[in-house]
């Protein structure tokens, strides 16, 4: 098995080098590292060709002409790796010395692995430990932990994404399916919830890196729980977010139906129908909230609400918030 790591870089100049540096520190090297720089203007590049001049693995820089932001760029930087799996990579983070060897044996130990994830410790700008966990902040819980393990990510997946993409790996051989990544989609939930279709999906019960929290970033965890769902509850037009995840979860769909090459897991179909539906159903809520009672009452009592979303958390945010007609 070969691995190829896919770096994403923007302006990185202040953190780059300690994420280069912990990849030259990996017990299991990379067999190659593909950059793309999306038009950085401080001294990010030059940072890069100092490390390439001493590196003990092959390095690709690809300078684009425009910028593709996050998404694209990570795309782009996929399409140009060689080898068997991929790893994407940020430029600000910084691994653990295990990650990849972690990563390698996992999907060694797991032949029908799609995709492989891990845990991270949460640092502050300056790499100090802040003593949480990523998993803990997204609500990644021991049930939704315990479906991944029994094989039914897919599921998982339809309440909301858990996999970051600077933990994750996935096999090269999916990236017909996975490419291009939609507009509507990020980059790691979209290969996340596309490869859990027709593939396995392996946590790694562990740490796999340092994952900083800075202004400047552009991508991060975000904390859920009830005082998310309902703290700005009245300041939101939720209409919009769910029309969104309609459109969102419809291109999943397409997707999966359109491909030939990957057999589709049981059920997958249905799931993603009953998903579509329940969003459709939270996009077309009156205005009247004593009027949103039996379209809310009858997607509870379908479980609607436990299997695509935060349970009674969802309800109440539904019978609570603005729904703007425009």
């Amino acid at each position: 098995m070969k691995l190829s790591i896919a770096m994403c870089t923007y302006n990185g100049a202040r953190y780059i080098s300690e994420q280069l540096r912990s990849i030259a520190a990996q017990t299991r090297l990379p067999d190659e590292l593909v950059i793309c720089d999306d038009c950085s203007s401080d001294k990010t590049i030059e940072i890069i060709n100092e490390f390439t001049a001493g590196a003990p693995f092959s390095i690709r820089l690809f300078e684009n002409c425009d910028t593709l932001g996050s998404t694209k760029n990570f795309e782009k930087a996929f399409e140009n790796c060689k080898y068997d799996v991929i790893v994407p990579c940020d430029q600000d983070d910084s691994w653990y010395p295990d990650k990849l060897n972690l990563t390698e044996r996992a999907f060694i130990a797991n032949s029908e692995a799609g995709v492989v994830f891990g845990d991270a410790d949460i640092v502050n700008e300056d790499l100090t430990e802040t003593g949480r966990r990523l998993w803990e902040d997204i609500d990644f819980s021991n049930g939704l932990q315990q479906k991944v393990d029994a094989g039914l990510a897919f599921d998982a997946l339809l309440k909301y994404n858990f996999v970051t993409g600077a933990t994750m790996a996935f096999r090269a051989k999916f990236l017909p399916l996975v490419i291009p990544v939609p507009d509507r989609w990020v980059h790691d939930a979209w290969i996340a919830i596309l490869v859990s279709g027709v593939a396995s999906v392996i946590r790694i019960d562990r740490p796999l890196i340092k994952y900083r929290q800075h202004s400047g970033q552009q991508l991060g965890p975000r904390r859920r729980g009830i005082n998310v769902h309902l703290s700005t509850v009245q300041a939101r037009n939720s209409r919009d977010e769910y029309r969104q995840k309609q459109a969102q979860y419809k291109l999943v769909y397409d997707r999966l139906q359109e491909q030939e090459e990957f057999r589709i897991h049981d059920r997958v179909e249905e799931l993603l129908q009953s998903k579509i539906q329940h969003v459709t159903s939270r996009a077309q809520l009156p205005h009247s909230r004593l009027r949103r009672l039996p379209a809310i009452g009858k997607e509870f009592l379908l479980n609607h609400y436990r299997d695509f979303g935060h349970g009674w958390k969802g309800a109440v945010r539904d019978l609570l918030v603005n729904l703007d007609d425009r």
